[in-house]
């Protein structure tokens, strides 16, 4: 009797495991509910505090997987991407092009938007143009134009522009708005409430920086991020011994033309009083 009840317990316990195999099996992934609504949750109006995820390196995720094209149905989408209250706006990578913003400056609904994500949406100086001398974006604080194929022209119609007068983080990364588009935007008055400002991977040179460095109207600004550009020592010691920059705390000069046996003595006597964080490598 001892034999036949074990025996009988031992196909119980066989019985038992080839019915749950399959339950574990498909229950692999559950436990991980995070793993896409994460993703989702990410894409929330970032896009304007990216850091450098390591040496020479880009940081920035903003949560939204690439398109091929622009949205089938361009006013739902910025809808879509419009927060309850109305005043931001993420479109980044939604490609909706000088056409999508055709549209956008004419969506009533956006019209008290004070932060606005344009990364990668192919506007050109163009779209730039419509931004700027829009109706409805009178109120922008935070514009982010990341990888847009700005150029000198776009950035001389923000620094021109009266929408632009609140302005309090502008983001150009991975544009070529150069020189001649830097000198324009830090002799406007519309930097003058600039907080943090990103020009990296811009071509700017020394001329640039030495712009950047004597502006009158950059006296709030916090962060200056000029990572991937071509400015030697030259521009570095403008930066560093600026009279102008007062509350600058992060300066940003990764993968720039300086000639590295001189950097540890252009730190050591840099002269800006709020500087916390100097990033060279």
């Amino acid at each position: 009797m001892l034999i036949r009840k074990k025996i009988v317990q031992v196909i119980l316990v066989l019985c038992w495991l080839v019915w749950s195999l399959p339950v574990f099996a498909s229950g692999e992934d559950e436990g991980h509910p995070g793993k896409h609504d994460d993703a989702k949750a990410a894409g929330k109006h970032s896009g304007y505090s990216g850091k450098h995820a390591g040496k020479g390196k880009k940081g920035g995720h903003h949560g939204y997987s690439r398109r091929k094209g622009p949205p089938k149905d361009i006013p739902a989408h910025i809808r879509e991407r419009l927060n309850p209250d109305g005043s931001k706006i993420n479109l980044n990578g939604s490609q909706i092009g000088v056409k999508g913003m055709n549209i956008l400056v004419s969506t009533p609904e956006v019209k008290n938007v004070v932060s606005l994500a344009l990364q990668k949406n192919n506007l050109g100086d163009e779209g730039v143009r419509i931004l700027c001398d829009s109706d409805t974006f009178q109120h922008i604080e935070k514009l982010s134009l990341w990888g847009n194929d700005v150029s000198e022209k776009g950035a001389k119609m923000i620094a021109k522009s009266s929408n632009m007068k609140n302005l309090t983080e502008l983001k150009l990364t991975r544009n070529k708005v150069g020189d001649e588009g830097i000198i324009a935007i830090v002799g406007s008055i519309n930097s003058h409430n600039l907080t943090f400002l990103d020009l990296s991977a811009n071509q700017i040179s020394d001329q640039g920086a030495m712009a950047i460095a004597n502006s009158p109207h950059l006296e709030n600004l916090q962060t200056l991020d000029l990572y991937n550009n071509q400015i030697t020592e030259k521009g570095m010691e403008a930066l560093l011994n600026s009279k102008s920059l007062k509350s600058l705390e992060e300066l940003i000069l990764v993968r720039n033309e300086i000639n590295p046996e001189l950097v540890d003595d252009l730190a050591k006597n840099q002269s800006l009083p709020s500087l916390k964080r100097l990033e060279m490598y």
